[in-house]
């Protein structure tokens, strides 16, 4: 009998993320690695997870999730300007382009650079999808525990 999902599970499975006009954000498909994670351990936000509980080995799902369930809506304080001498000579500073930023912890966030006009730089610490409606679209490989 198959084990159905719930809270500390160990899931193998392959997603997409896509939004609403078909795009594709995200797949394990694409280099044929799924993805393995134990639900409550953070590798999934709980809206995602919650579209995991019940489901067993073989099962096939769509969920469509709106902004607010899947990654938030864009925060006007994560938008930076910056002075442009903060970015080595070598660093491309034009829209568009994703920048790691290292934190006080030694932890990096990526910010995508929105603008950049004489000696400011503005950049958007928000999540690439905020605000975007996205499509999960699971399959269920494995479940344990």
């Amino acid at each position: 009998m198959s084990e159905v999902i719930q809270n500390q599970s160990e899931v193998l499975m392959h997603f997409d993320l896509k939004l609403e006009d078909g795009s594709a954000a995200d797949s394990t498909r694409v280099n044929n690695k799924p993805a393995k994670l134990v639900m409550g351990d953070g590798s999934l936000t709980a809206n995602f997870e919650a579209c995991l509980l019940g489901l067993k080995d073989g099962d096939k799902k769509s969920f469509t999730l709106p902004p607010e369930d899947a990654f938030g809506m864009p925060n006007p304080d994560n938008i930076h300007h910056m002075d442009r001498a903060r970015f080595d000579a070598d660093t491309p500073v034009e829209p568009g382009t994703i920048i790691a930023f290292s934190q006080p912890d030694g932890t990096e966030v990526p910010g995508i650079v929105r603008e950049s006009a004489g000696d400011s730089v503005t950049v958007d610490f928000n999540h690439p999808l905020a605000g975007q409606t996205v499509i999960f679209d699971v399959e269920i490989l494995s479940v344990n525990g």
